[in-house]
């Protein structure tokens, strides 16, 4: 069965616009709330988090969960009402506060036990990042970012041409986008934070999703060699009906590993995994329906302006 990209452009732009319009209106909200559209960790902020979980083998300890309020009266008795705090499984606790020295980590410890319970030793994590460190990784992680895509510029410029150089940065840009604005959203559902590994995640983002779109566009790049009178609309949906099959089986295998590190993986690589399924299925959607479509509608209408523009000449 072959499938009609360019006859439904239309809903494949409209389905991009709504996704990435979603995640704008999450960053814009986060920035009001928070003072930055993601919800960044440590790595970026700086500062001190500390992840307490109760001890259950005590007796009564596990009666009632953990609740927000109690955790936050306690943080400001101590001078650290903005403080960001998020239950874990009703009996555990993140706490993401300024910078601590031992001692004062030692006596906020002291006081929520003293409030909330005893806790496990064995299950407490403690985190400590300088502000400054803080900084680096994340100007680090931008330039990175920013060289990537002008790497895929230049590379595509001379590859193919200077608009299908221009339709892959398109595609690049709404497939980090889309991640950037689904972790908005959940950092402000379920309190999601955002590290070092997202910027990586972003990274091999654009990867994968630029050699989906090169594969694409060196099929339409052929066709048109071949034949060079055939209708624009015609052989993009050729040239995807024919790569679509390696899209999604591309896709399908790198993503089912990840699904498994996303609930098997642990807390550390939990994240980042989603981060890269996200983009990923935003990768071949994007390479798919809107890149091919968008570089099909602008040769549609240049091919259109060149007679007009002639015509005019010998009139």
């Amino acid at each position: 069965m072959k499938l009609h990209i360019i006859r439904k452009r239309s809903l494949w732009w409209t389905i991009s616009a709504l996704a990435i319009l979603s995640g704008i209106v999450a960053m814009f909200i986060s920035w009001q709330q928070i003072g930055t559209p993601l919800r960044p960790s440590l790595d970026f902020v700086g500062g001190t988090r500390i992840q307490l979980e109760l001890d259950c083998t005590q007796p009564n300890n596990c009666d009632e969960p953990i609740t927000p309020g109690a955790v936050r009266d306690v943080l400001a008795r101590q001078g650290l009402e903005g403080s960001s705090i998020q239950i874990l499984d009703d009996y555990g606790v993140s706490i993401r506060t300024s910078g601590l020295t031992a001692d004062q980590r030692v006596q906020l410890q002291e006081d929520l036990a003293a409030e909330i319970g005893t806790f496990d030793p064995n299950l407490t994590l403690i985190d400590s990042v300088g502000p400054t460190i803080g900084r680096q990784i994340f100007t680090a992680g931008l330039l990175a970012l920013i060289v990537a895509f002008a790497g895929i510029t230049v590379y595509l410029s001379f590859r193919f041409q200077l608009d299908y150089a221009f339709f892959s940065l398109v595609a690049l840009f709404h497939d980090v986008l889309v991640t950037l604005g689904v972790f908005s959203i959940l950092g402000l559902l379920l309190g999601v934070e955002v590290d070092s590994l997202f910027i990586v995640a972003l990274l091999t983002i654009v990867g994968f999703s630029v050699n989906d779109t090169v594969v694409i566009y060196d099929r339409i790049r052929e066709t048109i060699q071949v034949n060079p009178d055939r209708p624009i609309d015609d052989i993009v949906d050729d040239a995807v009906n024919q790569t679509l099959a390696r899209s999604i089986n591309t896709t399908l295998t790198t993503t089912l590993p990840l699904i498994a590190i996303f609930f098997l993986g642990g807390d550390t690589l939990k994240y980042f995994a989603l981060a890269l399924i996200i983009g990923f299925i935003a990768g071949a959607y994007s390479s798919i329906f809107v890149a091919s479509t968008l570089l099909a509608w602008w040769r549609e209408r240049s091919e259109k302006a060149i007679p007009a523009v002639v015509d005019e000449v010998e009139g």
